[in-house]
């Protein structure tokens, strides 16, 4: 049986739900946000801080941080492996794809180690 190495979990069933599953925990960390704006319209800087300053709201964002890098890795890794084909770009096609989805993946780590320091640093 051949895998590509470059997936999630190695199972189309498997990404499909972690991509789901990512979505509904953005969905409620959105909700999440959209309420603290709906009880208290007037927040200020000061209130929105001390709002973020909570671990649990800390540890809910760095879940919907993880969620957020899940989700665009599945939807990236799909986009190459349906887009960056050898039918639109011949016999280097993996290579592209290759080099596009390591692009990808440095990106998303680089956006979540950047998150974490914004969610975590003082």
């Amino acid at each position: 049986m051949v895998t590509n190495a470059s997936n999630l979990g190695r199972s189309g069933l498997f990404d499909w739900l972690m991509q789901r599953f990512s979505a509904v925990i953005l969905g409620a960390y959105a909700l999440c946000i959209i309420g603290s704006f709906v009880v208290n319209p007037d927040m200020n800087h000061q209130e929105w801080k001390a709002v973020f300053e909570s671990n649990v709201m800390r540890i809910f964002s760095l879940i919907a941080l993880l969620a957020l890098c899940v989700h665009a890795w599945v939807g990236m890794w799909t986009i190459s492996t349906d887009y960056l084909t050898s039918l639109q770009l011949g016999e280097r096609a993996t290579f592209f794809r290759l080099l596009f989805q390591a692009g990808c993946a440095l990106i998303i780590c680089i956006y979540l180690i950047w998150g974490i320091q914004i969610f975590w640093g003082s």
